[in-house]
């Protein structure tokens, strides 16, 4: 199943950096599809933890980033949106939303695939 989830600050209206991820449950794997004023890699790895799912670089044990009462391990994600947080550098962390934006349960051929195990 891949999911396709929106972070943004806590009042987009005010704050207007973004960042589009997709979310592969079956590989544990995500990447970046666009992005603005939120700044991670192109890809990485999932890490899901109680109802909390961390974004981490490859290989990294640090997340990147955290979505607050999302759990990918299930059949359906648990919930529509929640709370986020990632690093921005020496400032240190933001806090922010996500939001469920698609859920595809096929599976997904990626005309160029950037995930290297």
């Amino acid at each position: 199943m891949r999911l396709t989830i929106l972070i943004n600050g806590s009042d987009p209206t005010v704050n207007h950096d973004y960042a589009v991820l997709w979310l592969d449950t079956e590989e544990r794997v995500w990447s970046r599809e666009s992005h603005d004023g939120i700044d991670l890699p192109p890809w990485g790895e999932l890490r899901d933890e109680g109802d909390v799912t961390k974004l981490c670089a490859p290989t990294a044990e640090q997340p990147l980033c955290t979505l607050r009462g999302l759990h990918v391990e299930r059949d359906y994600p648990t919930a529509a949106q929640g709370g986020a947080q990632w690093s921005t550098g020496s400032v240190g962390r933001t806090d922010g939303v996500w939001r469920l934006q698609a859920v595809e349960k096929k599976p997904v051929q990626p005309e160029h695939s950037i995930f290297r195990r």
